[in-house]
């Protein structure tokens, strides 16, 4: 948070005139510092602020500054030339790719920020991908530029095999390696120091755009010099229908205002959505959804929404599909972390409620249910353990609020390993959830080796005899038992009685097998379930007066133990088969590491335009840390899936580590 002052909510009576963008790019792109020096031009901050310095609008929890990475959507809503523009910064990096198609739910076009002092790789040709994917017409921003040579490759780039649907609307001026000025080759509005005219990049430009339409390319063919309102409609049209996009250069505080010009006449308003959503009608009866969940030290819990139809006020009661209606008691506009009451919210604006109980990230509120967005599995486990009584008691209600907040974290009370584990989408992630927990709910926990759940199993056949007799005066106890053990494929427990003549009685029977199902349930050689035997009990013996329930349970452990000690137990560990999709140029080295983590590769297909498809079966414990070092080998580009196959014989060397 900075001490700079909070901005006045931007008013706005028209959904024509409101432009919801979602700034999208591959970390240390620029976004964050780009928003804010769009913030400056726009007026509502007297003074940029920095990454590095913990300053921004956008960046405004603790760890965000620690890390100097935004972990979160943000929205700053800005006012130009009579228009709000919310523009919604997100995350760069792949552990809050959640947040991130959130923001691209939310908004009616995207701008990708790539930053030219990187190359145009995987990562960014992934993020290309997922704004064609989700329908938004994008422009490209290119930041730390510093010559023409970033323009071209961006064009080669996203072109798809024609860079001429890549359009540079400003011919930039360079100066000794930076950016000093640019003109608009539409309209012919200068920024900064004005380059010397292109006659040949304006003309690229109008015929690109005139090229679609049939009237425009006649009279362009003519000779005649067409206007810049016909032309600035036309490049509409086209943006609109994703068929070109616009890029510009931009270089603090270069290129800003160039950007803002471009949201406000190009990108396309709420009004203009096409798709299955509820029409932009400020008059209809309300829907919105919750875009995110947060919380505010002195509100509680905020919730994000995106209002899709009708005008939303203070005071109205919202249907929830699956529960009692939420009333919304008061609206405000955030800037950042800062919040400005509103006293209403019109179709296709972004606004948060305050206190909403029940309502969570997705869900709709009024009408009907509408889709929700992707969100990244969470493979990245981590144990933990409260560190503190005190912190035992306020864990679960804690955990409980922040997967509220939080839809790409899974919290797991482990059946097998009896571990409390958070599931996260990676290391960051990871140390995120831990910070919320201690500095927003005051709770610290420890974290500790996560455990594989692991089974045991017969290889072989064996017999075992269990001899409980205790005489100590009194009532004694008396119970003998005879078992064999025969190995089963599956994981099933099956009891046989094969008992003759009334060794034991009919009574006791139950006892024997109460006995036998609890010891294999609490292992015979190390703390892991017993799976996939048949115990057969042939004999044993009773006391018509010192024989009891218990003292059979006791005797039919010990004929198990003493099997385990003459016989083969096995280890067994949990596999999966595993999805990794990934651009071809990893795919060796990804073969390759799945080889070294004991993985059987199942086969590889196409899984897209220039991406493969790996399936294999791996053993559990080998991926443990696999989001991060996929995340390495892939260059942030890789992502996998995983399922549950079977439990399958762990190699003798290792297992005597488990033993």
């Amino acid at each position: 948070m900075t001490d700079r002052t909070t901005p006045p909510p931007v008013p706005v009576e028209d959904p024509a005139r409101l432009r919801n963008v979602v700034l999208v790019g591959a970390a240390g792109a620029g976004k964050t510092t780009l928003a804010e020096t769009l913030a400056l031009t726009a007026g509502v901050l007297t003074r940029a602020g920095s990454v590095t310095e913990g300053t921004t609008a956008s960046d405004h929890e603790e760890i965000e500054h620690h890390q100097q990475r935004s972990v979160q959507l943000s929205l700053l809503p800005l006012p130009w030339e009579g228009h709000k523009v919310n523009l919604l910064d997100t995350p760069g990096y792949a552990d809050f790719a959640g947040q991130r198609y959130a923001g691209m739910h939310a908004a009616e076009a995207a701008v990708l920020v790539v930053s030219a002092t990187d190359q145009v790789g995987p990562a960014v040709l992934a993020l290309w991908r997922e704004c064609r994917a989700a329908g938004l017409p994008t422009a490209v921003a290119l930041t730390h530029v510093h010559g023409p040579e970033a323009v071209t490759a961006c064009q080669e780039a996203f072109g798809d095999g024609h860079p001429e649907t890549v359009l540079p609307l400003f011919h930039p001026r360079f100066a000794d390696g930076r950016l000093t000025g640019s003109v608009d080759l539409l309209t012919g509005r200068t920024y900064g120091e004005p380059p010397a005219p292109d006659p040949a990049a304006r003309g690229a430009l109008v015929e690109a755009i005139a090229g679609e339409d049939d009237a425009l390319l006649e009279r362009w063919a003519a000779g005649e010099e067409l206007d810049p309102a016909s032309l600035t409609e036309a490049l509409r049209r086209e943006v609109r229908a994703d068929a070109v996009h616009p890029l510009l250069c931009t270089a603090a505080p270069l290129g800003a205002a160039e950007l803002l010009d471009l949201i406000v006449t190009v990108l396309p308003a709420p009004t203009e959505r096409t798709d299955d959503r509820p029409p932009c009608d400020p008059d209809a009866p309300v829907t919105a959804q919750v875009i995110q969940t947060g919380e505010d030290q002195y509100v509680g819990r905020l919730s994000l929404a995106r209002v899709w139809s009708g005008t939303l006020r203070p005071d109205t009661a919202l249907h929830l599909p699956d529960g009692p209606d939420e009333r919304v008691t008061a609206l405000t506009s955030p800037f950042g972390a800062r919040q400005r009451p509103v006293p209403q919210a019109l179709p296709g604006d972004l606004v948060c409620l305050a206190k909403l109980a029940r309502a969570r990230t997705g869900d709709t509120l009024g009408g009907t249910p509408l889709p929700g967005w992707p969100h990244p599995e969470a493979l990245l486990p981590v144990a933990v353990r409260a560190h503190s009584k005190a912190d035992e008691d306020r864990l679960s209600q804690s955990l409980a609020k922040l997967t509220a907040q939080d839809p790409a974290l899974r919290v797991e009370q482990n059946p097998d390993t009896h571990q409390l584990v958070l599931w996260c989408t990676g290391e960051a992630h990871q140390a995120v959830v831990l910070d919320r927990l201690r500095s927003r709910h005051g709770v610290t926990v420890d974290t500790v080796p996560y455990e594989v759940a692991l089974r045991e199993t017969f290889a072989s056949s064996s017999s075992g005899h269990g001899r409980h007799v205790k005489q100590s005066g009194g009532h004694g106890q008396f119970a003998v038992c005879d078992l064999t053990v025969d190995p089963l494929p599956g994981e099933d427990v099956e009891f046989v009685d094969h008992v003759v003549g009334g060794a034991v009685p009919r009574n006791f029977i139950p006892s024997v097998e109460k006995g036998v199902r609890t010891q294999l349930a609490h292992g015979l050689r190390g703390d892991h379930p017993v799976v996939g035997v048949r115990v057969t009990l042939t004999d044993g013996k009773a006391h018509s007066v010192d024989s009891s329930d218990a003292a059979f349970q006791t005797a039919a452990a010990l004929a198990l133990k003493e099997a385990a000690e003459h016989g083969s137990v096995q280890l067994l560990e949990p596999v999966d088969e595993v999805r990794v999709l990934l651009p071809d140029e990893y795919q060796g080295a990804v073969l390759g590491d799945l080889s070294a983590r004991r993985g059987h590769v199942l086969g590889t297909e196409p899984g897209g335009p220039g991406l493969s498809l790996v399936r294999a079966e791996v053993p559990e414990l080998e991926l443990s840390r696999y989001p991060i070092d996929l995340r390495s080998l892939s260059h942030g580009t890789g992502t996998f899936s995983r399922t549950y196959l079977r439990h399958a014989p762990m190699p003798p060397a290792l297992a005597a580590q488990y033993a």
